[in-house]
């Protein structure tokens, strides 16, 4: 149903796109949207993933500079049936995460600095886990694709506001038309955006809880990122919101509506459906997880992986970024 309601929406941005051209230029200005998509599509496919990491200072890390967390996403990824992703940490006190990448033999999971000091083993399990599961479902792909054609959608949308429409094919456009399609075209693309984005959140949140084989740990790693987005600035998300949707919680102002304009679910409705699916696994309440703890690995992990070995988790030791 998710994969569904994901075309529904995509199918939706597409003939938005191309009504928009249309409106400026006729059947011609429509075939020029369709260029300018696919050239934009083109170069998103190939770079992206690396424009995104370059924004928000990513770095990346190996089983020398950081092996705890390069172990958790190695093994993760065999549980997911992925290859192994790059690796990499953003310094910022936020708690957050993302994935990136044109396939799943392209892929790089970034998690910040403040992700790793501030929850505990279970729940950067939960939260890598979540971010595998957007790799596995190709969501790092189609999250590009539609944030490059809502982003077409405005600049075509402004192109219109200077020629104002096309005025041979008697469509009536006219003045106040175009001033309506300058104004409510982008809105429309980013409202379909922001609901396909939040479709794939509910799908990541699913599989992330079977992957990591606790949805409660996800559920408390939710619950503890969202609290700490409220209060603490991620300034690379500030001069950068259009990669919003691409976190594991919106890093900008932590909308808790769920409504057209949030990036992000609700978090109380994804707590609801990761408690349905902990009663599915057999598992009881989320209230159950580990969210207690202020941060670091504890030695009552319900994790799988094994124990670390000193790293950036180990009690009153600092990792290799500080």
């Amino acid at each position: 149903m998710n994969y569904f309601r994901t075309a529904i929406l995509l199918a939706g941005l597409t003939a938005l796109f191309m009504g928009v051209g249309f409106l400026v230029g006729g059947q011609s200005g429509a075939m020029l949207a369709l260029v300018v998509a696919a050239g934009m599509n083109f170069f998103a496919y190939w770079n992206s993933d690396r424009m995104v990491l370059s924004m928000h200072g990513a770095q990346e890390v190996d089983e020398r500079t950081a092996p705890d967390i390069v172990r958790m996403v190695r093994e993760l990824a065999q549980r997911a049936g992925l290859p192994m992703p790059k690796v990499y940490l953003m310094d910022n006190p936020q708690p957050n995460a993302f994935a990136t990448g044109r396939n799943p033999q392209n892929a790089a999971v970034a998690v910040t600095t403040g992700l790793v000091e501030r929850l505990d083993r279970d729940e950067v399990a939960g939260v890598i886990a979540h971010e595998l599961a957007h790799i596995k479902n190709h969501d790092t792909l189609i999250m590009t694709i539609t944030a490059t054609i809502a982003g077409a959608i405005s600049m075509i949308a402004q192109f219109g506001m200077f020629f104002g429409g096309n005025r041979g094919n008697n469509n009536g456009f006219g003045l106040i038309g175009t001033l309506a399609m300058v104004i409510l075209a982008p809105i429309a693309a980013m409202i379909v955006q922001m609901a396909i984005s939040r479709t794939r959140e509910y799908a990541a949140d699913n599989l992330g809880g079977h992957i990591v084989g606790r949805p409660a740990a996800l559920a408390s790693a939710l619950v503890k990122i969202s609290s700490a987005a409220h209060v603490i600035p991620n300034d690379d998300a500030e001069r950068n919101p259009a990669t919003a949707h691409m976190f594991i919680i919106n890093p900008l102002s932590g909308q808790r509506m769920d409504n057209l304009f949030s990036t992000h679910p609700a978090v109380e409705n994804r707590i609801a459906a990761l408690k349905a699916l902990a009663r599915e696994m057999g598992q009881g309440d989320v209230s159950s997880a580990s969210g207690g703890a202020s941060g670091g690995f504890t030695q009552g992990s319900h994790y799988a992986g094994d124990a670390p070995a000193a790293g950036p988790w180990s009690r009153g030791r600092r990792g290799p970024w500080g």
